[in-house]
């Protein structure tokens, strides 16, 4: 029986694919992307395309709504689109190994694992194997020259959607704190970011890897600019 593999692309720099992602996926049949929009292009599919030639491939790009999941239920459009991705996935399986390119890294907020889990239900003899990729948060680290943790030191990674109190929390007991999801609570960060007196410990990093690449020092100044969905902030005390 053939394969299906999740593999991480890495932030946005092609050249930040491992030799393992690719050589895996220029063995694969078929490419199966995710996108966020109907109309919008897959931005792991566009990753891909900065390596290797897709012309004898099968390429097909799944929408997969932007709605909260929690404990692994999402709405019934979401777990709509997980259930087509994995039909697709196995109707294609037939014809050759079927490979799921994802942003980062398949292990942080991927849509990949939710897809990984529907088609478990569907075909639970089914053969998955999962090749990592370089998370977001690794390369603003080292776009940044700043380490993650060092030591003892607590690295907690976090959506900032999160309620202030909780937030609170987990920036006064951790060391260092990567706040993913930023871009539309800007203004609630740097107000609690300023009450915690860590607004100058940090940074912001836009599009980290891509061609839009950004990195601001000033919070204040990035809270008042169109910051990108990806968009990460690193915190250390």
């Amino acid at each position: 029986m053939n394969t299906f593999y999740i593999i991480g692309t890495g932030p946005g720099d092609p050249e930040l694919i491992t030799v393992k992602g690719l050589r895996t996926m220029e063995n694969c049949a078929t490419l199966v992307a995710p996108k966020a929009k109907v109309n919008g292009d897959s931005t792991a599919l566009g990753i891909v395309k900065g390596l290797m030639d897709l012309d004898n491939k099968k390429v097909i790009e799944v929408c997969f709504p932007m709605h909260k999941v929690e404990n692994g239920k999402g709405t019934q459009e979401v777990e709509a689109a997980w259930r087509e991705a994995a039909q697709l996935i196995l109707d294609h399986l037939k014809d050759g190994d079927v490979a799921f390119p994802t942003l980062g890294d398949p292990a942080v907020y991927s849509t990949g694992f939710y897809v990984y889990a529907t088609l478990k239900e569907m075909a639970p003899d089914m053969e998955i194997k999962i090749i990592p990729g370089i998370t977001a948060m690794s390369c603003c680290s080292a776009i940044g020259n700043q380490p993650l943790c060092l030591g003892g030191e607590i690295l907690t990674v976090v959506p900032a959607t999160f309620d202030d109190q909780r937030l609170g929390q987990i920036l006064t007991s951790c060391d260092s704190v990567v706040l993913m999801k930023v871009h539309n609570v800007m203004d609630r960060l740097v107000a609690l970011l300023d009450e915690l007196d860590l607004l100058d410990r940090a940074v912001c990093y836009e599009q980290c890897g891509m061609a839009g690449q950004k990195v601001h020092t000033n919070l204040r100044a990035a809270a008042n600019s169109d910051l990108h969905y990806f968009s990460t902030i690193i915190i250390r005390k």
